[in-house]
């Protein structure tokens, strides 16, 4: 068989090169870039919200606003030229609402050369998200909405809390609601996961968030700041609207004097709001190194009895390639935000139920299913406005919805450790936060709170990926749950790119198999 690196050899247009081995890495260089050049570009579908004439399903946030839920058509104008171009030059002209400025939007152009360019992931991959008008987006509000009501609330109590119970019930009367079932039921213990191979089974908050490691020769036992329950933001008109105009409401995040381990909404919220967004998987790389598990059997050196990795296969490269795999993801997905979807936050979509019950009329209206549920009724009883409430003070970041960095990120960090450990192996002696989260009690298998039986290497990567992502959207109340779902998709492909691209850097001759989020195999060689 060629070798894919290194065949075909390049044109005789390019320069003449002596060294042999300089040679050889241009010309790796060259056919994986010529390679990835050649891959077609797929289309990218929207959901016709940029098409109406007030943008309220766009992205606005901190553009300037004329009214409460309404953007200043003259500064969205230059907003949705300079998201056209890319150039800095045409940010540095939006006409801003407040001093807090973009969040990085020149990442969306940058060039990528590891791996295809961001324009060439899209659909299906990256489908349309459901427009303001759709059944599909009335779902995942009232599931916002819900998880807001719940932020507080133990996971391991969500089966005998009665607004867990009430969201389950409302959650199961919507065709369209797409969080996993158990025997076509959506029950209290399964509300706020995903819908990924293993992520059913066992505790809420994935052993890799939980047990104790080491990060070198510091003790890492998994104890986390976060905030203080009961202290929820945005939750009356004025204070929203400054937020969308990028306008500082003077308060401030209150942290919990004590660490704990995660183990509620709010605690995933903040974890989510200061970490490094490949954090969660660089803790997950050295909770599998403690527990010495075995690595993918592709890895060359694992049947070799003279010589181990270490700058290739083994733990700096390992390290060092989750970080390296993430920029690459974040850029793909900057892309897909700014330059193709611009989707607004929840906090928007929220704006727009509030505004519309209060007398303000759109040019698209969120589907009536949203007006009548209980988990709107619910939060109204207890704030007085519909708006979202959210974990903190300033909202969503300053950057579109869709899909989410910490998911295209997690998504492409778990495929990473696939590629490095077996996948298959089995986590012994699990275990689960107390309900404070002040101590880790043993998982005995309790199908109340979720499936008994075994956890693996990758239904817990699945569960982490599910834990850091829906920790910032959902339980942040910042992303809908589709943005999650396509993120973590769009994440494996760039990896799986990247990955092909990495192949030919090695001089290990090896073929390594791992399983996709669909349950297919994936192949990477440079054999």
């Amino acid at each position: 068989m060629a070798d894919p690196c290194i065949t075909p050899v390049p044109p005789p247009c390019v320069p003449a090169i002596a060294d042999a081995r300089v040679l050889d890495n241009f010309t790796r260089r060259f056919n994986t870039a010529t390679t990835e050049a050649l891959a077609p570009v797929p289309s990218h579908p929207t959901n016709g919200d940029l098409a109406l004439p007030d943008q309220c399903g766009t992205y606005t946030k901190c553009v300037l606003q004329a009214s409460p839920g309404k953007v200043d058509l003259t500064a969205y104008t230059a907003f949705r030229a300079a998201t056209l171009s890319g150039n800095f030059s045409g940010f540095e002209a939006v006409p801003l609402g407040g001093p807090r400025t973009l969040n990085g939007p020149m990442g969306a152009y940058a060039k990528q050369f590891y791996g295809a360019d961001s324009s060439q992931f899209g659909d299906p991959v990256v489908p349309a998200p459901p427009g303001v008008a759709s059944k599909l987006y009335a779902t995942e509000l009232i599931e916002l909405y819900w998880c807001s009501l719940l932020r507080d609330v133990p996971f391991t109590q969500y089966p005998g809390n009665a607004t867990a119970q009430a969201a389950a019930a409302e959650l199961a009367t919507l065709a369209l609601y797409q969080g996993p079932k158990d025997n076509g039921k959506v029950t209290p213990a399964l509300l706020f996961r995903g819908n990924l191979p293993g992520e059913k089974i066992g505790p809420y908050i994935s052993q890799f968030f939980l047990t104790p490691t080491n990060f070198g020769a510091l003790p890492f036992p998994q104890k986390y700041t976060t905030y203080l329950a009961g202290i929820d933001y945005m939750t009356d008109q004025e204070t929203w609207f400054k937020v969308q105009n990028g306008i500082s409401t003077g308060l401030f995040d209150q942290p919990d004097p004590m660490p704990r381990y995660l183990h509620n909404g709010r605690g995933l919220a903040a974890f989510t709001h200061v970490d490094q967004l490949y954090q969660a998987y660089f803790t997950a790389f050295l909770v599998l190194s403690s527990l010495n598990a075995p690595l993918n059997p592709g890895n060359p050196y694992v049947d070799s009895n003279t010589q181990n990795g270490f700058g290739t296969f083994g733990g700096p490269d390992f390290a060092s390639v989750i970080a390296q795999v993430a920029k690459v993801a974040l850029n793909a997905v900057w892309y897909q935000k700014w330059f193709v979807h611009l989707r607004h936050r929840p906090e928007s979509g929220a704006g727009l139920v509030h505004l519309i019950k209060n007398g303000v009329t759109f040019d698209a209206t969120p589907d009536s299913s949203v007006f009548n549920s209980k988990a709107l009724a619910q939060v109204y009883s207890q704030q007085g406005t519909y708006l979202l409430s959210q974990p903190f003070p300033e909202g969503s970041p300053s950057h579109p919805a869709y899909p989410t960095g910490h998911g295209t990120v997690g998504g492409a960090c778990i495929t990473i450790l696939k590629f490095f450990f077996d996948g298959t192996f089995i986590l012994n002696n699990p275990v689960m936060p107390s309900d404070d989260g002040t101590e880790l009690v043993p998982w005995n298998g309790n199908p109340a709170l979720g499936d008994a039986g075994p956890l693996t290497v990758n239904g817990e990567l699945h569960k982490l990926a599910h834990n850091v992502t829906f920790g910032h959207g959902l339980h942040g109340g910042i992303h809908w749950r589709t943005d999650s779902d396509a993120s973590i998709a769009l994440g494996e492909a760039v990896a799986i790119r990247f990955l092909q691209d990495l192949a030919c850097t090695y001089a290990e001759p090896f073929k390594i198999t791992f399983t996709k989020i669909d349950g297919t195999p994936q192949t990477i060689t440079n054999m």
